[in-house]
């Protein structure tokens, strides 16, 4: 029996948590043996075989039913009862019970876990200082014994917790000891295998490369001989299935290199273009036949060339974009490349890759790199592929020393960014990029109109007449109407009488070039085409004259010479679409019209943008480019967005016929449509909500933002024009450049030097919101008591009560609110109010002016989401403390709506 326990024990085979519990409650055991019959009676003696019995069948069917964590919570009760009974049965204090406590707590804290090893730790605690304050004050209930007993059951006591403690230890230290050696050989070993198996890879996927590239090549052989169409479709089914596969292949060898350390990053001079060109010409194609719109936008100022792996870059892109384009059944997948100055020879670029496919749940997102993995496997069941692709791109990306985040809303899409460092090798800018429409025009192709346009009618200014005869040639099967202007001049002469749909005017030309001829054309008296769509159709290539054409104000760019069909997709890019009959069997789709268009505005670095219920002046909200995710209100009659379909007026009118309204904030899904959005005008956005504890809308946009890596919801720690206060602040400081981090800890410390306090004139509203009790609304009222409200820690308190009338209580308000007014940063105060008409405004004006005159004075109505909660009649007086420190972003506000 011993000998099989000593098996057990020592069998790596069982769970370590097993063979533990096993040691443990055998010690405890002997243990009871030992303790149990110091109460010299058969009662003892019977109670102890008793627990023993009890003892070997919890351990038996614990570990049979594997519970053995239940099994060793039952054992703990059981000593915890067992040892009061042998405490007071064999004499107290005076005998060797004491000495065995000490097991008790070493059962707890090797057996159990979690709460319920603090709970019963606690329990043997309290149970110790129970059996000896009870001895203490009643010993008559401790069994007598005599001296000689007491210290022969000490020393006997003493020296077997000693011994049984140190075989205790002994036995666990083994078992630590062996499985940390066991690890170590399982670790050896699976380096070993890791080891065969990127020999084996390597080995094996170069000696496939062969057979499959003869395959490929073969085939490709085949498909360009005078085939019959049933031979060619398993030819094309042939060349598809070797693709895959050697694409599978060059993604395991790539893992076994990573994995192995043997991935060098070789950085090369390349051409920023003719990267975008191969990727452009590998992607488009299998977009096109998925139906998916492919966009390409590329920032302008990106050098022509730079300095980085060119192969891993493009392995990046061409992966991700493979990835975008497989889970997306309709929509578009879109590629975006911008850049940044980091230093003398230093640009930063990212890299964005869109789709409006499936996306990805929020609980997925963190799995989403893992090899062989692949998320919502249910749904993605038909889609071909290991899972390797992101996670090889995520490797690279940090072998580059790079970044990669993933903003995706499920059933929505997704969005991958890949930010790069790079040094710089040539500062001529890549300029407008028309590469896609090159790379589709194939040699060769029998020529057919993308589409036809006999309604439309354009104008084409040039001073060459073979260039006037060119572009009417190539643009003449699309019966489009076209007059020629040979000058400017002459151009100015016919727009003044007619209506053009479109305008190609060439650059250098005599007595008026192409930039002043516009320039005149937007200005023109009673010209028929001020807002007529411009391209440039010029010789005088280059980035630079391709970004001074942006920014002259011309709507695009062709280079000359200029083939049909890249000619024909920019009219199409131009014209209205209700002009436009396209040729399907042109396949007009292939033509990729926003590439020949001048890109929007580069996207923002960093986007602030809040809540309705910041309760800031409009002309505020356009200088800083402020984005709010409007609050509802809701009413009997249904909910409402506040302010959009609610006035602030119309809800306490509402409220003020008996009838029931309150705020309600946005929810997560609201959250998580705003921030998509938002996320196509910026790198990163910083949302800015009302205080935590106030509404539960910070909580509705932390929850959103687990969709998006970049995303970071603030809580304002204020409501209303104070939480106003903050948003200006780290919008003044996203549009000087200001780095993320630094916004966050601005906001952060502005929090203690805003002033935050509403006096309520009528605690009505209060009482129907929830946030009194009817009780305290009626005292209110019978008292002529007018709340303070005012916020501390993201929470709403009463900071006061004012007594009296309005006039009274307001003015109380007023001057103690300002009474410090040394303190008082005086640049700007909100005075934010709901249903108070111009009397009492001026009269609040008035006394502002008597206690601590400001700078500027803004009048601002409360949201109605605010003046749901307050009531009519109530306003604040809303500015900041002094602060050294803080950033004088008020200097440039905009002066309209201030008194």
């Amino acid at each position: 029996m011993i000998k099989k326990w000593f098996e057990i024990i020592t069998d790596h085979r069982i769970s370590l948590r097993e063979r533990m519990f096993r040691i443990v409650t055998g010690v405890c055991m002997i243990a009871i043996a030992f303790t149990l019959p110091m109460g010299r009676s058969l009662w003892n003696v019977l109670i102890m075989l008793a627990s023993l019995a009890l003892m070997a069948a919890i351990v038996k069917i614990s570990i049979r039913k594997k519970r053995i964590h239940m099994g060793a919570t039952l054992i703990a009760i059981l000593l915890l009862t067992l040892f009061p009974i042998t405490f007071f049965s064999a004499g107290g204090f005076y005998s060797g019970v004491p000495e065995w406590f000490v097991l008790c707590f070493i059962y707890v804290c090797i057996t159990l876990q979690g709460r319920r090893r603090a709970v019963f730790f606690g329990l043997c605690t309290a149970e110790t200082l129970l059996c000896y304050g009870t001895a203490f004050y009643y010993p008559a209930l401790a069994a007598p014994n005599t001296q000689h007993d007491a210290l022969f059951d000490s020393a006997f006591s003493m020296i077997m917790v000693g011994l049984l403690t140190s075989i205790l230890l002994m036995f666990l230290n083994r078992m630590y000891e062996e499985e940390n050696a066991l690890s170590q050989r399982q670790k050896k070993e699976i380096e070993e295998l890791n080891r065969a198996e990127n020999h084996f890879f390597s080995s094996m996927s170069h000696e496939i490369r062969t057979p499959i590239n003869t395959i490929i090549g073969l085939n490709e052989i085949i498909l360009r001989e005078d085939i019959s169409a049933e031979v060619a479709e398993n030819a094309r089914n042939i060349q598809g299935a070797s693709k895959l596969l050697l694409s599978l292949i060059n993604d395991i060898l790539d893992i076994s290199k990573i994995k192995s350390g043997k991935m060098e990053i070789v950085n090369v001079s390349y051409e920023t273009g003719a990267l975008f060109s191969e990727i452009v010409n590998m992607i488009w194609i299998k977009a096109k036949e998925k139906g998916l719109e492919f966009k390409l936008h590329v920032d302008s100022s990106i050098p022509s060339m730079l300095c980085g792996d060119e192969v891993r870059i493009k392995q990046i892109l061409i992966n991700l974009l493979n990835n975008a384009v497989k889970y997306t059944s309709e929509g578009s997948v879109t590629l975006s490349v911008r850049c940044e100055r980091q230093g003398v020879n230093r640009m930063r670029v990212w890299y964005s890759v869109e789709d409006t496919g499936q996306g990805v749940k929020k609980e997925n997102i963190p799995y989403i790199f893992n090899a062989f993995r692949r998320v919502d496997e249910e749904k993605n069941r038909y889609i071909e592929g290991t899972g390797l692709g992101l996670s090889i791109v995520q490797q690279l990306v940090e072998l580059m020393g790079g970044e990669i985040s993933v903003n995706s809303v499920y059933t929505k899409g997704s969005k991958f960014v890949v930010v790069l460092d790079q040094d710089i090798v040539d500062e001529k800018e890549l300029g407008t990029f028309t590469l896609a429409s090159r790379a589709r025009v194939r040699e060769g192709e029998v020529y057919q109109r993308s589409f036809e346009a006999p309604d439309a009618h354009i104008l084409v200014v040039d001073d060459n007449e073979m260039n006037l005869m060119v572009v009417k040639k190539l643009l003449a099967e699309t019966q489009i109407q076209i007059d020629m202007a040979h000058s400017g001049a002459e151009c100015l002469r016919l727009t003044q009488n007619h209506h053009y749909d479109c305008i190609l005017m060439d650059h250098l030309m005599p007595e008026m070039d192409g930039i002043e001829c516009l320039h005149a054309l937007r200005v023109q008296p009673g010209g028929l085409c001020q807002d007529v769509p411009v391209v440039a159709l010029t010789a005088n290539a280059g980035s630079d004259n391709q970004l001074l054409y942006r920014k002259e104000g011309f709507s695009g760019y062709l280079a000359k010479p200029v083939s049909g069909a890249l000619l024909e997709a920019a009219v199409l890019s131009i014209l209205p679409k209700g002009l436009v009959n396209l040729n399907e069997e042109a396949q007009q789709e292939d033509i990729e019209k926003d590439i020949l268009i001048f890109e929007q505005a580069q996207r923002r670095s960093i986007l602030v943008t809040t809540d309705s219920v910041c309760d800031l002046p409009e002309s505020l909200r356009k200088e800083f480019s402020l984005s709010v995710c409007p609050y509802y209100v809701c009413t009997e009659e249904g909910r409402f967005l506040d302010g959009a379909e609610l006035s602030p007026d119309e809800l306490l009118a509402h409220i003020a016929g008996g009838r029931k309204g309150y705020s309600h904030p946005p929810e997560v899904e609201d959250y998580e449509r705003f921030f998509a959005e938002k996320l196509t005008e910026a790198q990163n956005v910083i949302h800015i909500t009302m205080a935590r504890h106030v509404s539960d809308g910070y909580q509705n946009a932390c929850e959103a933002a687990k969709s998006f890596e970049n995303v970071t919801v603030l809580d304002s720690g204020h409501l209303s024009s104070s939480m106003g206060l903050v948003v200006l602040c780290a919008a003044y400081m996203a549009e000087h450049h200001a780095a993320k981090e630094e916004i966050l800890e601005a906001v952060k410390r502005m929090e203690r030097f805003i002033s935050s306090a509403f006096i309520i004139n009528n605690t009505h509203m209060m009482c129907q919101s929830g946030r009194i009790p009817k009780r305290i609304q009626i005292l209110c009222d019978a008292l002529l008591l007018h709340p303070v409200l005012a916020l501390k820690r993201s929470r709403m308190v009463v900071s006061r009560m004012e007594i009296g009338s309005f006039s009274h209580a307001a003015k109380k308000y007023v001057k103690r609110t300002l009474q410090n007014a040394g303190n008082i940063d005086r640049r700007i105060l909100f005075i934010t109010y709901s249903g108070m008409d111009e009397k009492r405004l001026r009269f609040i004006q008035s006394l502002v002016q008597q206690y601590c005159p400001f700078e500027r004075v803004y009048l601002q109505k409360a949201s109605s989401a605010i003046a749901s909660n307050c009531g009519p009649g109530s306003f604040g007086l809303l500015f900041m403390r002094r602060d050294d420190a803080a950033v004088p972003f008020f200097q440039t506000a905009a002066h309209d709506g201030t008194v």
